[in-house]
């Protein structure tokens, strides 16, 4: 099969698309027929060396895809072969095709493409995994969003408004800012423009965000009292300061969390969880993709300088 290699770290042009060996599904596997991935900032870090894939996970890039079901190994329940699914992925995703726990195997949410689906396992993971099962939003409360037109943001504000929130964000354009509010948002804070700490002080009964030390005052300005902080990115670096009087005061917590290093178990419960109470949302239309654009997979480099200009809105996504 083919598949994007990375011929050394560094920059989008060190992608190429080679012949690779097969991969078979080991016991508790299925092998995926991929019809298409999409782009993470997990793949850039990894492409540049920072980000190795988890112990005996796939080199190749990729932490999601959507497909047929090829082959199955032994050990798999409720699956066969033929079957139009998506899945989260260590690895693997750049690829013709890719082996996968079935735990992290879902079905294609009714009424979409298996290209739409490509897009949905690690958004919707992610922010099932930590908006809902770790910070607990309930119905009534405040979520802030951070990057609010991203993937992992777009996800984040359709499904706290399908939840019954009231979703704050922050994104770096008025076109950004239209789209946030337009997927549901109730208010927007261009953050080249006006501190959010400022505009959402004390009103965010969570936030989710992708910034790690450089938003840690501001977001625990922003935190209402008993306000919970999930930080699942590091783009504005990874120390800070925290003042632990005013995490006291608000009676506050901070939780950090990835999702690509949990074992199988863990990703097998989210996974269906999203399965159970995200994708009947999205077969009704309450959430939909928000797809930014389709690059052939085997240029997978343009795919990369596009993620890392930032001028998208949702997700990239590799077709084949």
């Amino acid at each position: 099969m083919r598949a994007i290699v990375i011929t050394q770290p560094g920059e989008a042009d060190v992608l190429a698309w080679r012949e690779v060996p097969d991969p078979r599904p080991a016991r508790g596997e299925v092998v995926i027929d991929v019809a298409a991935s999409a782009v993470n900032r997990a793949d850039i870090l990894q492409r540049r060396g920072f980000y190795p894939p988890p112990r005996g996970a796939s080199e190749i890039l990729g932490l999601e895809c959507a497909g047929v079901i090829a082959e199955i190994g032994e050990n798999v329940e409720g699956l066969a072969v033929g079957d139009r699914v998506c899945a989260l992925l260590a690895g693997g995703g750049y690829a013709e095709r890719v082996a996968v726990p079935w735990e992290q195997v879902m079905p294609v949410p009714d009424g979409l493409s298996l290209r739409e689906a490509a897009g949905l396992p690690e958004v919707a993971c992610t922010v099932w995994a930590n908006v809902f099962m770790a910070a607990r939003l309930r119905r009534g409360e405040t979520l802030l969003v951070h990057g609010g037109a991203s993937g992992i943001g777009t996800m984040a504000v359709q499904l706290a408004k399908a939840y019954g929130a009231r979703v704050l964000v922050t994104a770096g354009s008025a076109a950004k800012i239209q789209r946030c509010l337009d997927l549901g948002a109730d208010e927007a804070v261009n953050y080249r423009e006006e501190d959010f700490a400022e505009r959402f002080n004390g009103r965010a009964d969570v936030i989710l965000d992708i910034m790690g030390a450089k938003y840690l005052p501001g977001n625990l300005a922003a935190l209402a009292t008993g306000g919970r902080l999930v930080v699942i990115g590091m783009q504005g670096g990874t120390t800070g300061e925290i003042d632990l009087g005013t995490l006291l005061a608000k009676r506050a917590s901070i939780t950090a969390a990835g999702l690509r290093n949990r074992p199988v178990d863990e990703k097998g419960a989210i996974c269906r969880g999203v399965a159970g109470d995200v994708w009947p949302l999205v077969a009704a239309g309450a959430i939909r993709p928000v797809v930014h654009a389709e690059i052939p997979m085997e240029d997978a480099a343009r795919a990369h300088r596009m993620l890392e200009e930032g001028e998208h809105i949702g997700k990239i996504l590799l077709v084949r």
